[in-house]
C-alpha cells in the first residue's frame, strides 16, 4: 500500500502520478456505473447485500439523527438508512455518474425530499465542523487517494459523540478461503466482467484494488491516528468484508 503523501499513488498493482488517480478511479465507475450492482454481485457472489444490511444496522439509524455517505453512489447505504427510520442524508461522491443512478433509484423510491445529493471529494469535504451524527462510506475508502485524509475529514465532520463506520472488502482471515477467493478476484472476475459489462480492465483494477487496502489492524490503527476512539472492527466472511467503527467523543 502506499498511502503516503508524495508523488506516486497505487492504482490497483499499478504505481502511477499522485495526481492522476482521481481521473484514473473516475474512468472505472463512469464505466461500471450503469452495472454497478451487478459488479457487486459478481465480486461478493451476492453476499454485499447481507453484508451492507449488517452494517446499515451498525449504523444505528434514528429519526433525529442525519447521515453523510461518503462515496455512496448508487444509494444501497442511505436507503438501508431511511427504510430503517434514520434522519436526513446527504448522499456525496466523487462520480456525478454514480449519483445519478443514485438519484433514478431514489426517485423510483420515493426518497428525494429525505437525500441530499453532493459531488464532493471524501479528501476535501466542503463542509463545517460538527456537522453530521453519523459518516458511513461502504466499498469507497479503497478508491481514495489519500485515506489518512479521508479519515481525518471524517472525524471532523462528526458532532461530539458521533460514530464513523467503514464496509470495505479486506484481508481474508480464514487460509483455505483465501486460495478460493484469489482464484476467484484474479481468474474469474475479470473474464465475467468482460462478458457481463464488456469491461474486463474495470474489473481487473477492482480486483488489485482490494489487495492494496490495508488490512484490519493497520486500518484500525490509522484511524485511531485520525482521532478515533473506541475503534472496532468487525470481520465479514472470513474476513473478506470487514466493518471498522469509531467513536469521536
Amino acid at each position: 500500500m502506499n498511502d503516503n503523501p508524495g508523488q506516486t499513488a497505487d492504482f490497483g498493482y499499478r504505481t502511477v502520478d499522485r495526481a492522476e488517480k482521481a481521473g484514473l478511479v473516475r474512468a472505472v465507475f463512469d464505466s461500471v456505473a450503469p452495472r454497478y450492482d451487478v459488479m457487486n454481485d459478481l465480486m461478493s457472489l451476492g453476499i454485499h447485500r447481507l453484508w451492507k444490511d449488517i452494517f446499515v444496522t451498525a449504523l444505528r439509524p434514528r429519526a433525529g439523527d442525519t447521515l453523510l455517505d461518503l462515496a455512496g453512489g448508487t444509494g444501497d447505504i442511505s436507503f438501508g438508512w431511511l427504510r430503517r427510520g434514520g434522519g436526513p442524508v446527504l448522499l456525496t461522491d466523487i462520480n456525478a455518474s454514480m449519483l445519478s443512478v443514485g438519484s433514478d433509484r431514489a426517485t423510483e423510491r420515493g426518497w428525494l425530499d429525505q437525500i441530499r445529493f453532493a459531488v464532493m471529494d471524501a479528501e476535501k469535504l466542503p463542509l463545517p465542523n460538527s456537522c453530521v451524527d453519523r459518516v458511513s462510506i461502504a466499498f469507497g475508502l479503497r478508491n481514495c487517494t489519500n485515506k489518512d485524509a479521508v479519515l481525518r475529514e471524517a472525524f471532523r465532520v462528526l458532532k461530539p459523540g458521533g460514530r464513523f463506520l467503514c464496509l470495505e472488502f479486506s484481508s481474508v482471515t480464514v487460509w483455505p478461503l483465501k486460495r478460493v477467493y484469489d482464484a476467484w478476484s484474479f481468474q474469474v472476475l475479470p473474464r465475467l466482467g468482460q462478458v457481463v459489462a464488456g469491461d474486463r480492465d474495470s474489473y481487473q483494477y477492482l480486483a488489485e484494488s482490494i489487495r492494496m487496502f490495508p488490512d484490519q489492524e493497520t486500518l484500525a490503527t490509522m484511524m485511531r491516528k485520525a482521532g478515533f476512539a473506541r475503534v472496532s472492527v468487525r470481520n465479514l466472511s472470513g474476513g473478506i468484508a470487514a466493518i471498522h467503527a469509531g467513536w469521536r467523543l
